[in-house]
């Protein structure tokens, strides 16, 4: 929880400072977006080919737990597809691309705002940190009514992270292989899907 209000905090800090012209003039915000997400992606590999944890939950892997990630993808997309024909400036794609971001708001707006501007980077920004706030309180809501995969579903590509200890305290410790497991898949999946996405 407190990890998302940083992010939104340091989003209002960026619109302050460019609405009131405090930002250095001839910097170029496009150029710091771009290395932004050359250096969060460089983190991003670092994190995963250093996690010893993972590594051995890989190598316990059955093929069938596989299904998990696969669901969470399909579904989230599906239901974008679906959201976008109540919204009007929002095409199919741009709604798809917001989704597919999957809770990972870091990387997920800074490709869209790259690739279809701001506004819609914006909207995916608080889109998928809405997402991550949603898993976190809503969890125990979630298993109650829906079972031990429904927290999972919902955490999206935060689960291997943030929602993992909700997850744990409310799934059980059965649970957090499948978690760790399902956060990883669904992370990969995240640069390759928003911007195939994006480039329709």
């Amino acid at each position: 929880m407190m990890g998302a209000l940083v992010v939104i905090g340091c989003f209002v800090a960026g619109v302050l400072l460019a609405a009131f012209d405090l930002w250095p003039q001839g910097f170029e915000a496009d150029t710091l977006t771009l290395w932004a997400l050359f250096a969060l992606l460089f983190c991003v590999g670092v994190s995963v080919g250093s996690d010893d944890t993972l590594r051995r939950t890989l190598a316990r892997m059955r093929p069938r737990i596989l299904l998990v990630p696969l669901a969470t993808i399909v579904g989230t997309l599906a239901g974008s597809f679906l959201v976008s024909f109540a919204i009007s400036d929002v095409s199919p794609t741009e709604a798809m691309a917001v989704g597919a971001g999957f809770g990972y708001y870091s990387l997920s707006s800074i490709f869209i705002t790259q690739y279809k501007g701001a506004e819609l980077g914006t909207i995916a920004l608080v889109s998928n940190v809405f997402r991550e706030i949603f898993a976190l309180l809503m969890a125990p809501l979630l298993f109650a009514w829906f079972g031990r995969l429904a927290p999972i579903a919902a955490g999206g590509a935060t689960t291997m992270d943030t929602t993992l200890p909700v997850i744990s305290r409310v799934c059980g410790r059965d649970w957090v292989f499948v978690a760790m497991l399902h956060g990883f898949a669904v992370d990969l999946s995240v640069p390759f899907l928003v911007t195939f996405l994006c480039a329709w």
